[in-house]
C-alpha cells in the first residue's frame, strides 16, 4: 500500500529495524529491502505524508537484506529529529529508488566527506571495490563509517582523512588538504559526495591539478 507526499512521491510504508546513533549526530538507519537498486541511487524519506521528504543515498550492498541509510541529525531541522526518535518497529515512508549517480567499470577515485560515504559503502559492498580509490573525510574519527572494512577491502587505496582528531594511517587534514598535497591517483573518473563546500573546494582542487572537468561527477547533500 502507497501514499503520496504533498509533492506528488509516490510512498510505501516500512517498517523500521534499527537506528542507531553511530558518531556524535549521525545515525544509521535500516529497514527491509523489497525492491532492487542500483548502488549510488539514493530513496526519499519520511515519517508523515505531510512533511516533506528528504533524499538520502543508499549505504547497503545490493544483496543485503535490509536497506541501510546514514543521516545526519540537524535539531532545527523538520524531518531529522523526528527520524532520530524512531525506534525499532516504527514505521517510516520510503520513495522507490531514485538518481544516477553511478560508476563503470576500470579505475576511479571516490571521495566523500562525512555521510557522503553512502554510495561509495553501497558499491564496494556491492563488489565493485576493483580499480577504486577511496578518500574520505570526517571531523571526527567516529564519523569515519566502516573505517577497518575499507581499510580491509581496498588494500591499500583507501585514505581516511580527520580535520579534528589524529590516529595512526589516518591524514591529519581535509580530503582537500590530501588531495593538493599528493600525487593524485591515475583515474577515468573522480566520483564527489558530500557537502556543497567539499564538492566545490575538491572539484577546484582536481582541476587546478589537471583533472578534466568532465571528469568529475558530482552528488551533492544539504
Amino acid at each position: 500500500m502507497s501514499t503520496r507526499s504533498a509533492e506528488g512521491l509516490r510512498l510505501r510504508k516500512a517498517e523500521v529495524r534499527s537506528n542507531d546513533q553511530i558518531a556524535p549526530g549521525i545515525f544509521r538507519l535500516t529497514f527491509p529491502r523489497d525492491r532492487d537498486f542500483i548502488p549510488g541511487q539514493t530513496l526519499a524519506l519520511t515519517t508523515d505524508p505531510a512533511i516533506s521528504p528528504r533524499y538520502y543515498s543508499i549505504a547497503s550492498g545490493a544483496n543485503d537484506a535490509l536497506f541501510e541509510i546514514l543521516y545526519d541529525l540537524v535539531p532545527e531541522g523538520q524531518l531529522t529529529p523526528r527520524l532520530a526518535r524512531l525506534d525499532a518497529g516504527d514505521a517510516l515512508l520510503a520513495s522507490e529508488e531514485l538518481g544516477a549517480f553511478r560508476d563503470a567499470d576500470g579505475a576511479s577515485v571516490w571521495i566523500a566527506s562525512g555521510t557522503g560515504i553512502a554510495p561509495f559503502a553501497s558499491m564496494v559492498r556491492s563488489g565493485m571495490a576493483s580499480k577504486k580509490t577511496l578518500i574520505h573525510g570526517s571531523r571526527t574519527l567516529a564519523g569515519l563509517y566502516l573505517r577497518g572494512y575499507f581499510s580491509s577491502v581496498l588494500d591499500g587505496r583507501y585514505m581516511p582523512c580527520c580535520s579534528s582528531e589524529t590516529a595512526d594511517g589516518v591524514f591529519p587534514g581535509r580530503t582537500t588538504a590530501w588531495l593538493a598535497s599528493r600525487e593524485l591517483p591515475a583515474a577515468e573518473r573522480y566520483l564527489l559526495c558530500g557537502s556543497s563546500r567539499m564538492v566545490v573546494d575538491a572539484r577546484d582542487v582536481l582541476i587546478s591539478r589537471g583533472v578534466p572537468f568532465g571528469r568529475v561527477v558530482a552528488e551533492i547533500y544539504f
